[in-house]
């Protein structure tokens, strides 16, 4: 879809508070909305698309529950060898047979 906007004009909006009103979430991205779209319609009583702009932004609200946000830590260098050496090791035995 062309909606004339730049990509930094694209953005996600997420609106939590501390009442137990559900969370807001409004966003542009592709991704995103496809995985709310698919959540809304096997779960419609914990999350449902409340507005559609028709330029590539959409809105839904998502019972507090379900909503979580994972922060990772980055891979520490010692992990990163040991990953590199074990799928050189798997690309090695799939070579093999």
């Amino acid at each position: 879809m062309i909606t004339n906007k730049k990509k930094n004009e694209k953005t996600t909006e997420i609106y939590f508070d501390e009442t137990p009103a559900p969370v807001v979430i409004r966003t542009h991205n592709t991704a995103l909305k496809k995985r709310l779209l698919a959540f809304a319609e096997k779960f419609p009583s914990l999350c449902r698309q409340t507005d559609d702009d028709e330029l590539g932004y959409l809105s839904f609200e998502i019972d507090k529950d379900r909503f979580s946000i994972r922060l990772t830590a980055p891979y520490t260098e010692e992990r990163r060898q040991l990953a590199r050496a074990k799928m050189i090791e798997i690309n090695n035995k799939e070579d093999v047979e």
